[in-house]
């Protein structure tokens, strides 16, 4: 083996230095610790490494980047210790590299620190408050156990896998962070006078917003706050009219002069509070809009972000997402994911053969079992994945099961699981807890997002509505569509890190991604082969998570200068 190639564990010192070691595959030493006085100066004299094993992509990966360093791939002990934990029905013990050591030796497991607040990033993470030390040979010997858990996973390739793409998210998670999406503050503030008016230097709500208020209480005869769904139910009920919440499709059910000020100030009020002038004051800084991603942070394996509301924005507010001068946004959006992942991942013969084009998905389901009917079609099949079995919905399914039985099979197998408490697993193998609510979720470190509108439901976090319930039917909602939703996120981390790689000779950054959708900004003469690599990364990532199949998965791709440009 090359002297600075293969795998390399690495631990940082306090002060600034490092103590790294080569490993052979089964994660023994192949050679002698050396200690060296500077960490970044340590990586950059092993350029061949093909993987570093270290305890946290957050605690090294920024130095490395802030010095201009790239590294192919690594190894996070903490990231895989969440993920073995889950697999072992154990999610929500503590993650921690010191965790993991702890349980080793039975001794008491320290809980995790806490995490990071969703605080603006206007200071360099050089001010935030970095881990103690993690000596070098505890661990090699939490890699070890690593190594030896992951051989007793149900299927140990798929758990190598998935611990490797998990890896490649944080990489990629921390590049983002650094990169940001261009954003112009003097456009975005236009945009906010445009929609919410003038703001008043009491600090209370902008001028539109006080006139909507104004109008809604005028309709109901009374003083109403309309920023207080409470406060509207009751003045609903005073003129005769009953309604259970505020949201817009039960409002919009009702003949009342209050809807349509109340419906617009809902929607103004959500803006001003989750991306207004506060937002961007906070959050953007040298005309980028750093959120702070956190991959893996929800149970499906979706990415949230640390504040920011980066996963909400507004397609007005988008309008602020410019790329510099010269540059393009290449907006990539996966056709259909979770449909043609259900395909891969069920093999039902049927379903592969219609994801099989890159076409309309429901085109092709609705002339193979619905008559033509589009809109039937897909009703049906994301009935299939999100549980939808009353009414039409149980008509529809009753259809594609006669038509795709192994498909619907498969997401009924993982509804029953849920339903009897048991472990059901993505198909790289990220594991569903048996039996969790709201509160579990909560206990392994799911973060909010942005405050919701008033009376909007809460931001989707990985889970169905319903789950916080005891109710078994509600747990096995939640684990059909987490066999799909979560394999989706198995395939995107997979297509981010293929295309990572592909874009490593070019100018080209990625500085956006939620669930489905990648943005890269580039000078614009690369747009044409980022398009390129964007489709390709789709492809191999598609064979590398689940084997050769007929299933496609394409991307509707948009070259623009505004984001709010690409749909």
């Amino acid at each position: 083996m090359n002297e600075n190639g293969g795998r390399w564990a690495i631990t940082a010192t306090e002060d600034g230095g490092a103590h790294l070691l080569p490993l052979a595959p089964d994660g023994t030493p192949s050679a002698r610790a050396t200690a060296e006085p500077d960490l970044v100066e340590a990586v950059r004299a092993r350029p061949t490494v093909e993987r570093w094993v270290w305890r946290s992509t957050e605690e090294i990966w920024p130095r490395l980047l802030a010095a201009g360093l790239r590294v192919d791939r690594c190894y996070d002990i903490e990231a895989a210790e969440q993920l073995l934990l889950g697999h072992e029905g154990r999610l929500g013990e503590p993650r921690s590299a010191l965790a993991a050591l702890a349980r080793l030796h039975h001794r008491p497991v320290p809980p995790d620190p806490p995490q990071r607040s969703a605080e603006p990033r206007a200071q360099s993470s050089l001010f935030d408050p970095q881990p103690d030390p993690f000596p070098l040979d505890s661990l090699l010997e939490v890699y070890r156990d690593q190594l030896r858990r992951h051989d007793t996973a149900e299927h140990p390739g798929r758990m190598r896998l998935l611990t490797a793409a998990e890896s490649a998210g944080m990489l990629v998670a921390a590049e983002m962070n650094r990169a940001g999406m261009p954003w112009r503050a003097d456009v975005h503030r236009q945009v906010l006078h445009d929609l919410l008016g003038e703001r008043y230097t009491s600090g209370g709500e902008p001028r539109r917003l006080a006139e909507l208020a104004d109008e809604v209480s005028a309709a109901f005869g009374r003083r109403v706050r309309p920023d207080l769904p409470a406060e509207v139910i009751k003045a609903f009920a005073r003129a005769g009219l009953k309604v259970r919440s505020t949201r817009r499709w039960e409002l919009e059910e009702i003949d009342h002069p209050a809807v349509q000020p109340l419906l617009e100030y809902k929607k103004l009020y959500r803006i001003w509070v989750a991306h207004g002038w506060s937002w961007l004051q906070d959050w953007v800084r040298d005309g980028r809009f750093r959120p702070g991603y956190l991959p893996g942070s929800t149970v499906s394996g979706r990415w949230t972000t640390n504040g920011g509301g980066a996963l909400q924005i507004p397609k007005v507010i988008r309008r602020a997402a410019v790329a510099d001068e010269g540059w393009r946004l290449v907006v990539a959006d996966a056709d259909q994911m979770e449909p043609r992942v259900l395909a891969a991942i069920s093999r039902d013969p049927g379903l592969m053969e219609v994801a099989g084009h890159e076409g309309d998905l429901y085109s092709a389901l609705s002339d193979r079992a619905f008559s033509g009917d589009r809109e039937h079609a897909k009703l049906a099949l994301l009935g299939a994945i999100y549980g939808q079995t009353s009414g039409d919905g149980l008509k529809n399914l009753a259809a594609l099961r006669r038509r795709f039985p192994a498909a619907v099979a498969y997401v009924d197998d993982a509804a029953r699981a849920g339903e009897e408490g048991r472990l059901v697993r993505t198909w790289l193998g990220r594991t569903s807890p048996p039996a969790a609510g709201a509160d579990g979720a909560e206990e392994a470190g799911l973060p909010q997002e942005a405050p919701p509108a008033p009376g909007d439901p809460p931001a989707d976090h990985g889970f169905t509505p319903g789950y916080a319930s005891s109710d078994a039917r509600a747990r096995g909602r939640f684990t059909r569509n987490f066999v799909v939703q979560g394999s989706a996120a198995d395939w995107a981390l997979l297509m981010l890190a293929a295309l990572r790689q592909s874009l490593s000779g070019m100018r080209a950054e990625l500085v956006f991604f939620q669930h489905d959708e990648v943005v890269v900004h580039c000078p614009a003469e690369e747009a044409e082969a980022v398009v390129t690599a964007i489709r390709a990364a789709g492809r191999t990532a598609g064979e590398v998570t689940f084997g050769r199949t007929p299933v496609r998965f394409p991307f509707t791709t948009a070259v623009v200068e505004c984001y709010a440009d690409a749909k």
